[in-house]
């Protein structure tokens, strides 16, 4: 007995001056989210149940848009970003960042809209007219629906004039017929129909299922670190987008899952995108 707690005494007396093992830190941005504070209230119940399942520590690196989560990147300052099929093609052919993880979300592809009681039947009746998208570069508010409109014949820039208005006032200027069309996702398309209760909406063409936002990461991060950050979607999905959605600015991934069998060549219908409206040079963010 007593030589046994000398042995133990002697074991405690070894380790008490190891450093504690720390957990493994990954950095993490989102190029949508604002400031420190916004990321902290729309992803903090995320962080949290990732943190638990993932075995991984997560820091959250606040960025002011894309270009600046690309510059991140770039300087080695974050690791993973979630961000959209646009800018993804920018992060892979600026850095050879690689998608990870896919946030699938509902309904997720685009329309060009008229009033109802527009004359416009078709989308060749909008030749000459001018079409309004949302923000430039968006895959699903301006890359889209100018794809739509490509594939209907009308080549972008010559066949009509593309005007880029908030979703208000492309609205307000659809119905006062300033403008004949607009180009959007199909989210905005209900926040328009909510807008305007007493004025009906028409689809001229509708596009296919979009590639979804992503999580990419660094070509800087270990191959195992990525291993375990996937492999927390693949085990516990379900129980992360409860986390993810109990705050309002994530209810468009409600009723959504994550994809974690993704490659790069999933994108590439995202490049076509970018060639139908001119760009074929992949390493900068349409309008800056």
């Amino acid at each position: 007995m007593i030589l046994r707690r000398l042995f133990l005494a002697a074991a405690i007396a070894m380790t008490a001056g190891l450093p504690a093992i720390a957990q493994e830190k990954i950095r993490f941005a989102v190029t949508d989210v604002d400031g420190l504070e916004s990321l902290q209230r729309e992803f903090g119940p995320f962080k949290d149940a990732f943190e638990k399942v993932s075995g991984l520590k997560v820091d959250f690196f606040a960025v002011s848009g894309r270009t600046a989560a690309v510059e991140a990147m770039a300087a080695d300052q974050v690791d993973f970003v979630l961000t959209g099929p646009a800018e993804y093609v920018v992060f892979n052919a600026r850095m050879k960042a690689q998608p990870v993880v896919v946030w699938e979300r509902p309904n997720y592809r685009s329309s060009i809209v008229v009033p109802d009681n527009s004359p416009i039947k078709t989308l060749a009746d909008l030749k000459g007219k001018k079409v309004s998208f949302g923000e430039i570069g968006s895959t699903s508010q301006h890359l889209a629906p100018a794809t739509i409109l490509a594939d209907g014949g009308l080549a972008y820039g010559k066949d009509y004039e593309p005007v880029f208005l908030k979703l208000n006032v492309a609205a307000e200027a659809l119905l006062r017929n300033d403008i004949a069309a607009i180009g959007m996702n199909q989210t905005h398309l209900e926040r328009i129909t909510k807008a305007f209760p007493n004025q009906k909406f028409r689809t001229l063409g509708d596009g296919a299922n979009l590639p979804n936002d992503l999580i990419v990461v660094s070509s800087k991060v270990k191959p195992e670190t990525v291993a375990k950050f996937r492999a927390a979607f693949r085990d516990h999905g379900p129980m992360l987008l409860g986390a993810i959605t109990t705050t309002k600015e994530n209810a468009k991934f409600v009723g959504g899952k994550f994809l974690w069998d993704v490659q790069d060549k999933d994108y590439d219908l995202v490049r076509k995108m970018f060639v139908n409206v001119g760009v074929r040079e992949f390493t900068k963010f349409i309008g800056g």
